[in-house]
């Protein structure tokens, strides 16, 4: 049961609350009533569901009322109009208070976990100040309209607005995402809708459209192995196709408003398993016709990506906790002088520079694009150069201005979760290692990353040992706070001193690069479902923190080239992780998807 309340206003019409109650139920409310908004509330926590709020006199489009009912991650969101005198602001998606270019609407959805603020307020005037309390998600108007009326004239007006809009067409131009990188917005987003149209006419779910782009990915990946110019072509072909699904995926999501709990966990999963097999098949083929490099260049994209991919995601949950909980102090130094200018760039949408800046970070789009061109016009080999040059530039721009940033934010996020569970420490750090109770968590990660690099420069039997204890000692802090503005980064370090070992252990054990790479795969998509889950606010894993660990991997592949058996010990910890993974990851969908739900 969802409960909706229409709240006075100063509607000139009756005819506006029955019109509104329609769109209320269309947008999955099964009750529509008139009471103080403090005593819904209560109401809605007795049964655990949201609750719909809506000032008497909005007019609007009704699909503006479902979007704002079926926010994918169920979170707390209010409808917003732009407006250059609004009285809002908007930061990382989220509706804060002050000076700003947004307003309130007159709607909003509470989720569950907020319900005690409502129930908190008086509930007797405008939902204004509720909106400042709960710092929602902006459900923003954009193509479609919403409008508080007073008068006649201004219903008239209004209801004159709302007819010259076709709903539909406009919901599918919405369900392009409104902030997309260059590639994206100009080379897919300008036909891709006419295939979400497709897709949702032919009953095609959002799951079952990441399905197939899995399918044209693998494709590519095997005719990028057999390496003849036509194949080449070909998968570069099938390579851009699969991108273009993997767009309308997320589209057809929004378009239909079908989401689901593990819905965009499965297309981030999806989208790094894609692009990690187009790397395989990159090198494969290069070694095929005798190019050599192919495969260090395949290992080191992997694990350039994925330790960079972990700083990404956690600096993002790290801006997202400074903008819930911002620091006054914050508001000076670099940082804040680099916040500021990015979200200046930002702004102007479209100029030379905010496309630069999304560029120069080397999003997936330009990824993809950047491997299918190099693959049609050159090999494998190139391909995979052009994806370490660039990926390493981007990488080094990021961390430093992030590093500035986060500096700046004088706030923590890893004390905020589970942070054992999210650092990936096994038995061994959690009930001994890290009994010493240490400080400085990210001096000692960084200390182990440089150990694993070493390692692999000098790759000796000798220094892998000597490597594998300094990384260890990562765990001594792992009982500290992590409450530092730097601290976001131990996960990132931590992965990279674990991968950096499995190569150096592959040197040193002469393993075959294609099973140090298969490691590093399966190692990554572990690592890809702990901030997945984070991101796409997909349940938590109901198999507890690990066993194993990045310390007890660690122990084990140095183990298995010290007792002159690597690459058995290497194929051996992929299938366990991977087992693993995926045991849980279906269990955990199988219990978190109710009856008939579909993503």
């Amino acid at each position: 049961m969802t409960l909706a309340v229409l709240c006075a206003g100063r509607a000139p019409d009756a005819a506006i609350a029955d019109d509104l109650t329609t769109a209320l139920r269309a947008a999955g409310a099964t009750s529509v009533e008139r009471i103080p908004v403090a005593e819904a509330a209560r109401r809605a926590q007795a049964t655990g569901e949201k609750l719909l709020l809506c000032m008497d006199d909005l007019v609007v489009h009704p699909s503006l009322l479902w979007t704002l009912a079926t926010e994918p991650a169920g979170r707390t969101t209010a409808l917003v109009v732009a407006d250059s005198d609004g009285d809002l602001r908007e930061e990382r998606g989220r509706v804060l208070p002050g000076p700003g270019a947004i307003r309130f609407a007159g709607a909003l959805c509470v989720a569950p976990a907020d319900l005690k603020i409502v129930e908190a307020a008086d509930g007797t005037g405008d939902l204004q100040e509720l909106v400042a309390d709960l710092t929602p998600i902006a459900t923003r108007v954009r193509l479609l309209h919403a409008e508080r009326v007073h008068t006649p004239e201004q219903l008239a007006t209004a209801k004159a607005a709302i007819a010259a809009v076709d709903e539909e067409k406009a919901r599918l131009r919405l369900a392009v995402k409104e902030k997309d990188d260059f590639f994206t917005t100009y080379a897919v987003s300008t036909w891709s809708p006419i295939v979400t149209r497709w897709c949702a006419r032919l009953g095609l779910t959002p799951s079952g459209v990441t399905g197939l782009s899995v399918l044209l990915a693998v494709g590519a990946a095997l005719l990028f192995w057999e390496a003849s110019r036509p194949a080449m072509i070909a998968g570069a072909v099938l390579l851009y196709l699969g991108f273009v699904l993997d767009c309308v995926d997320g589209q057809l999501a929004r378009f239909t408003r079908r989401f689901g709990a593990f819905g965009g966990w499965l297309d981030t999963m999806a989208d790094r398993a894609k692009e990690y097999a187009a790397y395989a098949g990159l090198a494969a083929g290069a070694e095929r016709i005798g190019l050599p490099y192919a495969w260090p260049l395949a290992i080191t994209a992997i694990l350039l990506q994925t330790v960079r991919h972990m700083t990404d995601a956690w600096y993002g949950a790290l801006h997202d906790e400074a903008a819930a909980r911002p620091v006054a102090a914050a508001e000076t130094g670099v940082g804040a002088r680099l916040s500021a200018a990015s979200n200046r760039v930002q702004a102007d949408t479209g100029s030379l520079a905010y496309w630069l800046k999304r560029i120069v970070v080397f999003p997936i789009g330009e990824r993809w694009a950047l491997i299918a061109v190099l693959a049609a016009v050159g090999n494998g080999r190139i391909a995979l150069a052009g994806v370490v040059l660039w990926g390493v530039l981007a990488f080094g721009y990021t961390f430093a201005l992030r590093s500035l940033r986060s500096v700046g934010m004088r706030v923590g996020v890893l004390n905020t979760v589970d942070t054992m569970r999210h650092r990936d420490d096994g038995v061994l750090t959690r009930d001994v290692i890290s009994r010493a109770r240490a400080k400085a968590p990210l001096l000692f990660g960084v200390t182990a990353a440089i150990a694993g690099l070493a390692a692999v420069a000098i790759h000796t039997r000798v220094a892998l040992p000597v490597a594998a204890l300094i990384v260890l000692a990562a765990g001594l802090a792992a009982r500290d706070s992590h409450a530092g503005p730097l601290d976001w980064l131990v996960p990132a370090t931590l992965r990279a001193a674990e991968y950096l070992l499995v190569v150096a252990a592959g040197l040193v054990g002469d393993v075959h690069p294609a099973i140090v790479f298969l490691l590093l795969f399966v190692l990554a998509m572990h690592h890809y479902d702990l901030v997945a889950r984070m991101e796409k606010n997909a349940p938590e894993s109901s198999a507890g923190r690990a066993i194993l660990g990045w310390d007890g991997r660690v122990v084990l592949v140095t183990a298995a080239v010290l007792l002159w058996a690597p690459s058995f010990g290497m194929v051996v910890i992929a299938v366990l992780t991977g087992a693993a993974f995926l045991g849980r990851a279906v269990e955990d969908w199988r219990r978190s998807r109710p009856s008939g739900a579909r993503r």
